[in-house]
C-alpha cells in the first residue's frame, strides 16, 4: 500500500506537466514523465508509475494525457486532473501550431530536416534510457523478461499491430501477475 498522496497545489501540478511537456521535445514523454514525477517530484513509487504508465497505454487515448489524469486525480481528485492536463497540453499545442505554421512556409530550407532528424535521435535515447532505468525495476525474473521479449518481437520486429500483441499478451501478463491464492481451486500461498 503506498502512502497518501501530498497535498499538492494546482499551479504545481500544472508546472511540473509542462515540464515534461517542454523537455520532451521530439518525444520522450514517457521518460521525462517518470523523472518529474518519480525521482524530482516523488509524486508516485516506481512501482505505482510503471503501474499507471502500463495502464494508460492499454486504455484509449494519448498515453501522457492518460498518465497526466491519472497523476493529477490522484493528487487534487478532477480539478488535478484538469490542472495536469491543460499543464501538459498548453504551450505545446501553442507550439505545435506555430511550428506546423513554420513548417509549411520554411519546409524547404535544409536545415529543417537536420533538426527534425536530431529532435528524433534525442526521442529514441530518452526512451532507452526509461527502459534501462525502468526495465532494472520490473524486468528482474524470466517471466517479465519474457514478456518484454515478446511483445518487442511481435510488434517491433514482425511489425504485428498493437492491438493484436495486446490480445495474446494480456491474457499471459494477467495470469502471470494474479494473485496466486485468488485463482480458483488453489490453496492460499505465503511468501
Amino acid at each position: 500500500m503506498t502512502d497518501p498522496a501530498p497535498r499538492v497545489s494546482h499551479a504545481s501540478i500544472a508546472a511540473a506537466f509542462n515540464h515534461v511537456a517542454l523537455a520532451s521535445f521530439g518525444g520522450g514523454l514517457s521518460a521525462w514523465s517518470r523523472e518529474i514525477i518519480v525521482e524530482r517530484k516523488k509524486w508516485l513509487d516506481d512501482r505505482e508509475f510503471l503501474s499507471a504508465l502500463t495502464m494508460c497505454r492499454i486504455l484509449p487515448g494519448a498515453n501522457q494525457v492518460n498518465i497526466a489524469v491519472f497523476v493529477g486525480t490522484k493528487l487534487r481528485g478532477a480539478t488535478g486532473a484538469l490542472a495536469a492536463v491543460l499543464g501538459l497540453m498548453t504551450v505545446p499545442v501553442t507550439l505545435t501550431l506555430f511550428a506546423g505554421w513554420a513548417y509549411f512556409t520554411f519546409k524547404e530550407v535544409p536545415g529543417i530536416h537536420g533538426a527534425l532528424h536530431g529532435a528524433s535521435s534525442a526521442a529514441v535515447a530518452l526512451t532507452v534510457a526509461m527502459v534501462i532505468k525502468t526495465g532494472r525495476e520490473c524486468l528482474t525474473k524470466l517471466i517479465p523478461v519474457a514478456l518484454f521479449a515478446a511483445a518487442f518481437l511481435l510488434n517491433g520486429v514482425v511489425r504485428w499491430p498493437l492491438f493484436v500483441t495486446l490480445l495474446i499478451l494480456v491474457p499471459l501478463c494477467l495470469w502471470w501477475a494474479w494473485p496466486r491464492g485468488t485463482r480458483a481451486g488453489s490453496e492460499p500461498t505465503t511468501q
